[in-house]
């Protein structure tokens, strides 16, 4: 079903792309799965360069998981999410999927011209931008503040110098034990002599 509604979407932008049409044509015929967690998305690439919801059954050549958080990250425009996206399969389709994906963008402002002219489509689409960064924004401080409320009140993540300090004192406690065992195996022999 997500599939179906996808679909159109997604074609609507690669037709204003013409090089992203052109780029896809290559892989004709084969499919891609989006997985966000509860959601999977199949899509095959038509020959034209557009896609179509795969046929039930279809095995992908392609997969890119992705968590939620990931996945409103990267749809607020922050491209360090796009590290956090986990893709199998076929690596020259990930590679010309994940090309599209990261550079095809919708050209808002020239729709909403042919509806309200250029010069309220303009404003329009500048109103739309900044609330886009305005809420891009407001995500990336929200994240900020659960990992710091994780880290520092309810400590569900450890900062990475706790765990390096834990890790360098579970070694030094290793190599303590590590010499009384020598100096009890030691004394174990002088006793054994002394007898």
């Amino acid at each position: 079903m997500l599939s179906y509604l996808s679909a159109a979407p997604i074609n609507h932008v690669l037709r204003g792309e013409e090089w992203a049409l052109k780029r896809l044509q290559a892989f004709a015929g084969r499919t891609v799965r989006f997985e966000t967690f509860p959601f999977n998305v199949d899509l095959t690439v038509r020959d034209t360069g557009e896609v179509a919801p795969a046929a039930p059954g279809t095995a992908p050549d392609a997969i890119f998981r992705v968590s939620p958080a990931a996945a409103l990250r990267i749809a607020a425009g922050d491209s360090d999410a796009y590290r956090e996206v986990v893709v199998t399969g076929d690596p020259e389709l990930a590679q010309a999927v994940e090309l599209v994906v990261r550079n095809a963008r919708w050209d808002a402002e020239e729709d909403l011209a042919r509806v309200l002219g250029d010069g309220a489509a303009h404003r329009l689409a500048s109103v739309g931008r900044d609330l886009a960064r305005l809420q891009a924004r407001a995500l990336a401080s929200f994240t900020r503040n659960v990992v710091d409320y994780w880290v520092e009140e309810r400590p569900l993540i450890a900062r990475r110098g706790d765990v390096d300090s834990f890790v360098a004192d579970v070694d030094r406690l290793r190599e303590a034990v590590d010499r009384l065992d020598k100096r009890i195996e030691a004394l174990e022999r002088e006793s054994e002599k002394s007898m």
